[in-house]
């Protein structure tokens, strides 16, 4: 399923000034409308009034992380977490699957239609579906049981993924499955996102484990695509997609035996109800000021800094680059990803972290003014790079983020935000491709930049105001109290 964490500046995958106590954040007030954390639930997803059958009589394993030492530091001491372990595993091989499929599937749909279109369709439903799944379906992500929600997407990937293998489905089924797999990926996301907390705590465990996955998932953008077009030299384009049936059910199955079985988030009822659950997620999350601040901030970023990718092909050729200049220009947005996530995780520390997360985001897009002296591939590979290093801001922001977010509507929200990390990077290249049938292409590149910084400054400026009113009502309280 296509990650949210495969964005240019990562969000795609979720800090204070000094570590929070082990046991998780301090306690907040809830959102407006919020309702209470429902009462513990079986791992069927029904209340305990149901519990005469045999599934809902088994006791249900405590919610939180249990055997986690929290006296380490760093990415060492995230995979020392048996439970990391094994959904970075699963991750590891979601993501071998989302690569292979998507290169097999376009690959499949021009040679059964020779339309570029049709292709560039094909790879451009696994964005568009998003927006769908992440408000229609959060509700799925707090009303069942996380392990449960986890292991049955990932079946349905697999699933979708046998059918497109099937040499009898048509280009209209290949689309529709596409489509399948894209709506599913938000909840699959969202939830996992959440799970972490019930793993690695609120702490800054959570933030390394999140940037973990990132880094993973930034350098399946520089190996996956080049494996999966070697592979594609043995095997056809549906042979390939058998790889990914395998892949996706290998997840499934670390999932469903490699994790622990926790309680559903809160309690609903039926379909109607769950969608209803789903909107009023949303509602819940883009109505509260703060996290609707921190919502966008993972958000406007990556919306402007998708352009230089989305026209590295008509920018090397309009800068009459060789064709092994693409590559660079493709590959180097994520190697700055991966340097800066593995800087900030590994050299700072949590409060570093934490001042870092404004300045940083003010310029993560301002590399990209250097597009408008129309560079060559050297420099135009530093913007990228520089572009790509400024994401480490997201590990504070993740920190900021579970803090922000009430824990029973944390499955909705998180899902509601990967799902809005994909959705605007399908409008940042559509809306990039627009531009550049206006203006060059370099000054197309330079302008995202020029309006990203702006739109992100008067957005750090709402977030500022935010966190100085959060902490003149808790210096209030504080005397209040005194």
């Amino acid at each position: 399923m296509p990650s949210p964490d495969l964005s240019p500046t990562p969000p795609l995958p979720a800090v204070t000034c000094a570590a929070p106590p082990p046991g998780g954040v301090a306690p907040r007030a809830p959102l407006a409308g919020a309702s209470p954390p429902a009462p513990p639930i079986a791992a069927s997803g029904r209340s305990s009034s149901n519990a005469g059958r045999a599934e809902d009589a088994r006791p249900v394993e405590d919610a939180r992380p249990v055997g986690v030492d929290q006296s380490g530091t760093g990415y060492r001491s995230v995979f020392r977490v048996r439970e990391f372990r094994t959904v970075f595993l699963a991750h590891l091989l979601s993501l071998l699957g989302v690569v292979v499929s998507e290169i097999a599937l376009t690959v499949l749909v021009y040679d059964l239609t020779g339309s570029p279109l049709l292709s560039a369709l094909t790879f451009a439903l696994g964005f568009l579906p998003y927006l769908i799944g992440g408000t229609l379906l959060a509700g799925v992500a707090d009303r069942f049981p996380a392990r449960r929600v986890l292991v049955l997407c990932d079946l349905v990937c697999a699933g979708s993924a046998a059918l497109m293998a099937f040499p009898g489905t048509p280009v209209a089924g290949l689309l529709v499955l596409r489509c399948a797999v894209a709506v599913v990926s938000p909840v699959f996301n969202g939830t996992r996102m959440a799970t972490l907390t019930d793993i690695l705590g609120d702490g800054d465990r959570f933030v390394l484990g999140r940037s973990l996955l990132r880094i993973v998932s930034q350098s399946a953008l520089l190996a996956g695509f080049g494996a999966g077009g070697l592979l594609l030299t043995f095997v056809s384009p549906r042979g390939a997609m058998c790889v990914t049936v395998f892949t996706f059910a290998a997840s499934a199955l670390l999932l469903r035996f490699g994790t622990r079985r926790r309680p559903a988030r809160s309690q609903g009822g039926g379909g109607g109800a769950l969608l209803r659950e789903s909107l009023a997620g949303a509602r819940l999350v883009m109505g509260d000021r703060k996290v609707r601040a921190l919502t966008l901030m993972f958000w406007v970023s990556p919306l402007f800094a998708v352009a230089p990718e989305a026209l590295a092909a008509p920018y090397a050729g309009e800068i009459g680059a060789p064709s092994a200049a693409l590559g660079l220009l493709m590959c180097a947005m994520p190697v700055g990803t991966i340097a800066g996530e593995l800087w900030a995780g590994s050299a700072l520390t949590p409060a570093t972290r934490s001042r870092i997360v404004l300045p940083l985001a003010a310029v993560s897009v301002l590399p990209l003014l250097l597009y408008a002296v129309r560079p060559g591939v050297a420099l135009a590979v530093v913007a990228l790079v520089l572009t790509g290093a400024t994401g480490a801001y997201t590990l504070g922001l993740d920190k900021w983020y579970v803090e922000a977010v009430p824990e029973e509507i944390r499955g909705r929200a998180m899902t509601l935000l990967t799902a809005g990390m994909m959705t605007v990077q399908g409008v940042g290249m559509a809306l990039a491709g627009v531009a550049a049938e206006l203006l060059p292409v370099h000054q197309a590149v330079a302008g995202a930049g020029a309006l990203g910084t702006v739109a992100i400054l008067v957005l750090l400026r709402e977030v500022r105001i935010v966190r100085k009113t959060e902490e003149r009502d808790r210096a209030d309280r504080y005397m209040t109290g005194g």
